[in-house]
């Protein structure tokens, strides 16, 4: 069974999500919404790798072996200043956020498949906060694509 590969996926996307979020907000203190919600989602990512724990625990982690290099993520290193520093951010965590929940996804099939009520509670509340995130995410870099686009110098 190869799911603990995909648990393990998950819970350090989840992680690599928050790191990310936490930097985002912490070099754009200067907008409110961003540094406040930004912080907010992290907590929520966070929350979400908590809830994967008893789930790993009984399946198992991933051997380091068993999960290719190229299925993970790297958190965002270095924020940019600016606007449009500020929508690269945007585009980073998004890219993030969508490798996140095309996981809970394929993590949710195999639940169906296996009728495990326990990781299937635990999906149900993750997946959905995880494409509100999305959708935020969306939403403010539409907003902020015209300030960075064509009003910044």
């Amino acid at each position: 069974m190869k799911l603990p590969v995909y648990l393990t996926l998950l819970a350090e996307s989840e992680s690599t999500l928050a790191t990310s979020f936490r930097q985002v907000a912490d070099a754009h203190g200067d907008e409110p919404d961003v540094h406040f919600l930004c912080l907010t989602l992290a907590q929520q990512c966070e929350s979400h790798r908590e809830k994967l724990d008893p789930v790993i625990a009984r399946f198992g982690g991933a051997a380091a072996d068993d999960e290719p290099e190229r299925l993970h993520a790297d958190a965002i290193e270095e924020p940019r200043s600016g606007p449009l520093g500020l929508l690269r951010d945007l585009q980073d965590l998004y890219l993030l956020a969508s490798l996140t929940d095309v996981t809970w996804t394929m993590v949710k099939q195999a639940a169906q498949a296996l009728q495990d009520a326990e990781l299937l509670e635990v999906i149900a509340g993750c997946e959905h906060e995880t494409s509100v995130q999305l959708r935020w995410l969306m939403t403010r870099m539409k907003q902020a694509a015209p300030q960075a686009l064509i009003a910044a110098k």
